[in-house]
Formats: structure tokens, sequence, C-alpha cells
């Protein structure tokens, strides 16, 4: 989908979630410097949270073919504090991230529904090279228990399933077990608007 007007990438999902997620993120970051963003899709959430949290260095990273639309939004939004994109694939070089420790904390909105679970299970064995301290902050979706939380999460995870067989839902037990092998403990589960979460964990 794009925004005729201006011809860069445009989620309205991200368009409608990102003043809630940053108000967490106002607290849960208020003494965090730099924060890498993995999945950073458009660009939009980047831009919106940069000048809002001018006390962070905001990095930006996604697959090689996004790349070029998450720069058009910074372009386009001149936000001094959100840097140029990294090509992450989490399902390659990933495993060798070492340059994690010098982040403070790592942001995800909507990502882990639409990886793999394999890719999901390499997001978080990346992690373990984050240094103590490090916020981990993941914004999307979940089960609790085997259960969706709503009616119309149970019809996305059926729509999610018929694009791609690797799509779905995350159970949250599932999550956070791979969280605690890579070193994280649970701080706080935000319910946030349309039956989505925001977990924060810390190293």
């Amino acid at each position: 989908m794009k925004d005729h007007n201006q011809e860069k990438p445009f989620s309205q999902a991200c368009e409608n979630n990102r003043s809630p997620i940053l108000d967490v993120l106002e607290k849960e970051f208020a003494d965090q410097k730099r924060v890498l963003e993995l999945g950073s899709g458009t660009g939009q959430h980047a831009v919106h949270v940069g000048p809002k949290l001018p006390h962070i260095l905001w990095q930006t990273s996604d697959l090689a073919e996004n790349i070029a639309g998450i720069n058009q939004w910074i372009d386009a939004e001149k936000v001094v504090n959100v840097l140029r994109p990294l090509t992450i694939d989490l399902s390659t070089s990933w495993a060798d991230a070492d340059f994690l420790p010098q982040f403070d904390a790592v942001f995800s909105a909507n990502t882990l529904h639409i990886m793999s679970w394999e890719s999901v299970e390499s997001f978080f064995q990346g992690l373990t090279s984050c240094k103590a301290g490090t916020r981990l902050a993941i914004y999307g979706p979940f089960k609790y228990d085997g259960q969706y939380t709503s009616e119309s999460n149970e019809r996305f995870q059926q729509w999610l399933l018929e694009q791609e067989p690797h799509r779905g839902i995350r159970d949250f037990e599932a999550v956070d077990a791979l969280a605690t092998v890579a070193g994280f403990s649970l701080k706080k589960d935000y319910a946030m608007p349309a039956n989505n979460q925001l977990i924060i964990w810390q190293k």
C-alpha cells in the first residue's frame, strides 16, 4: 500500500498504533541512549518516535528490500536522531551480531508473527550478545496459555496462515522462554489497543 501523495511505503497499522506505543516507550526508554529497531518496515515508527525522544539515537534496520523505503521516510521527515538503516536478515548474518553491545535497548513491532518460528528463535539467539541492562520491547499480538486474546486475533491468525504457512501469532510463554535463554527477564506486559501487547524484558 502506498501513500500516493508522497510515494513512500505506507502502513495504516503503524499510523494507528504509533501513539500508544510512544506512550509506553517514553517511560520504558527514558534512560536509554541508543536503540536498535529490528524490522523497521516502512520506517514510520522511527520517524514518529525519533522527534519525541530526542535523547535517543534510533538505529533503523530491516531486510535489504525495505531499506530504500525507510530512507525515503528519513529523508522526508529530516529527523536528526534517526540513523540510516542497517541491513539485517535474522535468518543469516544475525548470529554474529557483535555490534549489539553498543545499544541500550532493542525495539521491534509487528515482526514475530510475520517471521517463521525459526527466525523468531534466531532473533533471540542474536540478542544473547546484548550487554547487561539492555531493555527489549516487542509489540504485536500474542496468545496466552494457547488462547487468543480476542476473536479478531483468531481471525487474524487464519489470514496470516493463508498468506504464508510459516506465519502466526506466537505463544507468549514460548517467546518468554526464548528471552530467558538469551538472558532477559520479563519486566512488564502492557495491554495495547486492537488486542496487541507491548512486552518489556531486561537483560
